[in-house]
């Protein structure tokens, strides 16, 4: 059995699949996970959610800041902007089949000693605070009371965590370390504004700048597509290499480390 982890999709299904040729990706066999952003701006996202919800047990994955953007829209809470790529899943006949396998999909996965996770977990936690907390925001998702999540999902404050936040402002910022962090302070505090910048004003450093807790342990994380990819530090895998902003669609075997880059199809 093979497992890889795979980078930012977002709704770019022809390089996956042939990502997934190049591999011999068999799925009766092997294990492919999302690192998330598995739809938005890219040409097919209502194919790429129903191929990879198609492959059972051979898929799994953990949301992104674009699959929870999907969730609250179809919630009702924001409108899809010009830019994104997701009616055609709201519109599909199996929409709602297709809304409660995501809301299924958890924050963070421990897979063979490998922590995925979209966007990064944060130095003043460990990792096992991080899935925990993880999982408080993962059960508001899946509750029936879900609306108030996505209600309160959007925004950058508070920009610091305290074990004595509760609700809607807890989850808020659970949320934004797991799923939206690129910079932070050695406090935690978060700046969330900057995207395309590998470098910020002090306090400010990339969030695996910090010194972490755990360095023995291994990191797979996506979302920061401007890192295109490079080291990032010990036992630290960046898989966002940007397909969607004409970049490389990236692919790691868990067991070898072997990396596998997909360039743009014409």
């Amino acid at each position: 059995m093979a497992i890889y982890a795979v980078g930012d999709i977002q709704g770019c299904l022809a390089p996956l699949r042939a990502l997934l040729e190049k591999i011999n990706f068999n799925k009766e066999s092997d294990l492919l996970i999302s690192a998330g952003d598995l739809i938005n701006r890219g040409p097919e996202s209502l194919a790429t959610i129903r191929f990879c919800k198609d492959l059972g047990d051979s898929f799994k994955m953990v949301l992104g800041n674009h699959d929870l953007h999907l969730l609250a829209v179809a919630e009702g809470i924001r409108k899809a902007s010009s830019k994104d790529t997701i009616q055609e899943i709201l519109e599909a006949p199996d929409s709602e089949e297709i809304l409660h396998w995501l809301r299924g999909q958890p924050l963070l996965l421990n897979i063979e000693g490998y922590h995925i996770v979209h966007a990064g977990i944060p130095h003043i936690w460990s990792v096992d605070q991080a899935h925990s907390l993880g999982e408080e925001v993962s059960q508001a998702i899946q509750s029936d009371h879900r609306r108030s999540y996505f209600e309160n999902m959007y925004g950058n404050s508070p920009d610091i965590w305290s074990d004595h936040l509760k609700g809607p402002e807890r989850w808020r910022v659970i949320t934004n370390y797991l799923t939206r962090m690129r910079f932070c302070s050695q406090k935690g505090q978060l700046e969330l504004t900057t995207k395309d910048r590998l470098t910020l004003h002090e306090p400010f450093k990339p969030w695996f700048k910090h010194k972490r807790r755990e360095k023995d342990q291994h990191i797979i994380f996506g979302h920061w597509a401007a890192l295109k990819g490079n080291p990032c530090g010990p036992n630290l895998f960046a898989l966002d290499t940007g397909y969607v902003w004409g970049g490389t669609l990236r692919l790691i075997n868990l067991k070898t480390k072997q990396i596998f880059e997909q360039p743009q199809i014409n």
